[in-house]
């Protein structure tokens, strides 16, 4: 393919996903992953989880993947290209829904109480997602995500301990 087609099939696929982002980005997540990775070849999984790990670390909002996903695909265009065709179309239907908000619509509270759900779910898969495509022995995930689990909810420390530990443990998971 060419830097032009792919630039294209990028901001296409982004586009798409922007419209279905229930929750945020991150809620499209596994559709992200598919798209780039099996969809278009771009990247392998494990690259794929990488990037969004770096975008995790990173400060500033956690849909800084896809402007990394559009550097690796077309450089410097690619990122902002990318940006733009994720964060464009949910910027219009925000704006639009606030001023929707404003005339006190009853059929509106109705709508957003239901997508609550449907964002969970999204965001669940795209955990899902993540763990799938970098742990490589299974029957670990599950200790793994009940202890974060109960260490975040049943303690007063910070969850970058959880963080700190996942790191330790990845680190050593994925030793040669």
């Amino acid at each position: 393919m060419s830097e032009e087609s792919d630039l294209h099939a990028l901001v296409v696929s982004f586009l798409g996903l922007s419209l279905i982002s229930v929750g945020g980005g991150i809620a499209v997540l596994p559709e992200m992953s598919r798209l780039v990775v099996e969809e278009h070849g771009w990247m392998s999984q494990l690259h794929f989880a990488k990037l969004f790990a770096l975008a995790q670390a990173a400060p500033g909002p956690n849909i800084m993947v896809v402007g990394l996903i559009g550097w690796h695909v077309a450089g410097a265009g690619g990122m902002f290209a990318a940006m733009a065709a994720m964060c464009g179309p949910t910027s219009l239907l925000a704006y639009g829904f606030t001023r929707l908000q404003r005339r006190e619509f009853p059929w509106l509270k109705r709508v957003e109480r239901g997508l609550v759900p449907v964002a969970v779910g999204l965001i669940a898969a795209s955990g899902l997602l993540l763990a799938e495509g970098t742990v490589r022995e299974a029957p670990l995930v599950l200790p793994v995500v009940a202890g974060s689990f109960l260490f975040v909810w049943r303690t007063a420390r910070s969850p970058l301990w959880v963080l700190g530990a996942g790191a330790l443990f990845g680190a050593l998971l994925l030793r040669p």
